[in-house]
């Protein structure tokens, strides 16, 4: 579209532009993969907002001299940081482009998160340190949301990574992520390959009512469905007593008690999962590694929010096969 907004399907879409995150949603989309539209809000729009406000500026200053190891110093800088980004005036231009972007999605309900580059905050040390704003409505609760998102690349941790690790702070940036909010029936997380004994030809599902957010959270103790990837059978199920869901509100989500008729019931049919573990074996091949997935049901339709490599994966077991399968061996 222009240097301040992508498309979420754009093809062009690049890590330095659109943040991990991003480029995963926009490859998945390219390949026909269930994703819910949306857009970008780029980098280079990061940029022009903090060099327009002149927060670059007073993000050093403040940083200077401060201790990694002070956690009073650093919650104390990430506090004024926030302060500068919630103060900040939106360029017009800027502001023009969100609303437009906004108003072809038909100003629905979206979900608007952080999407990190590389040079900001690498590797699994930082999941789930992104912000995510749910059940956004309106433009100007997505311009608050999207400088939200922007502050958050200063909170202390990230501070405190990037001072221990030598990353220069006048590099980093954020994109944002703006998507259509799936009004899930259901939602949780798929990992390609079992995470737990490290077996490959295993998949693992969480389930749970509502939006994902109190799975992702781990507010609720999800459903469990192990499959096995050759035969598509289910292996094992462990149906968990769900006692909360995240849901919509009128400006936002809020956790609430699950009813009662739905709490022992499964997230999820046979059928249901049968078609999410196929589509987790898709987006594995299309990737070429064992994935963690972020998925969302609506209406009997499946969509993903979310894939990114599995981290900390352990080394599958070694399974002994036994040279002849008649005879009877024993320990000596």
């Amino acid at each position: 579209m222009n240097q301040f907004i992508l498309s979420l399907s754009d093809q062009n879409a690049t890590l330095e532009d659109t943040g991990g995150k991003g480029l995963s949603l926009a490859k998945m989309a390219g390949a026909g993969l269930p994703v819910p539209g949306g857009f970008f809000v780029t980098t280079q729009t990061y940029r022009r907002f903090v060099s327009e406000n002149n927060i670059q500026e007073r993000i050093l200053k403040v940083l200077e001299g401060v201790n990694p190891a002070d956690t009073n110093a650093l919650d104390q800088a990430s506090q004024n940081i926030s302060r500068y980004f919630a103060e900040g005036q939106i360029p017009g231009e800027i502001a023009s482009a969100v609303s437009s972007a906004y108003s072809a999605l038909d100003n629905a309900p979206v979900a608007v998160r952080s999407s990190a580059t590389a040079e900001d905050l690498p590797g699994a040390s930082f999941a789930g340190q992104q912000e995510t704003y749910l059940n956004i409505r309106g433009t100007q609760a997505v311009l608050d949301a999207v400088k939200k998102c922007w502050a958050s690349l200063w909170t202390a941790r990230a501070i405190a990574y990037r001072l221990k690790n030598n990353i220069d702070q006048k590099t980093v940036a954020l994109a944002v992520v703006v998507q259509r909010l799936i009004a899930a029936d259901a939602a949780g997380i798929l990992f390609t390959a079992n995470p737990i004994n490290g077996k490959r030809s295993e998949l693992v599902i969480n389930a749970a009512w509502g939006l994902g957010e109190a799975v992702v959270s781990g507010a609720v103790t999800p459903d469990t469905i192990v499959v096995d990837k050759g035969t598509g059978k289910i292996i094992r199920r462990e149906t968990a007593e769900k006692q909360v869901m995240t849901v919509r509100t009128e400006g936002g989500v809020v956790e609430q008690p699950v009813p009662e008729v739905q709490k022992r019931k499964p997230a999820l049919t046979d059928p249901q999962t049968e078609e999410l573990a196929n589509l987790g074996i898709k987006i594995e091949q299309f990737y070429g590694m064992p994935m963690d997935i972020e998925w969302a049901l609506a209406g009997g339709e499946f969509a993903i929010v979310q894939a990114r490599p599995i981290t900390a994966m352990p080394e599958p077991p070694v399974e002994w096969i036994r040279p002849d399968p008649k005879a009877v061996y024993a320990r000596g």
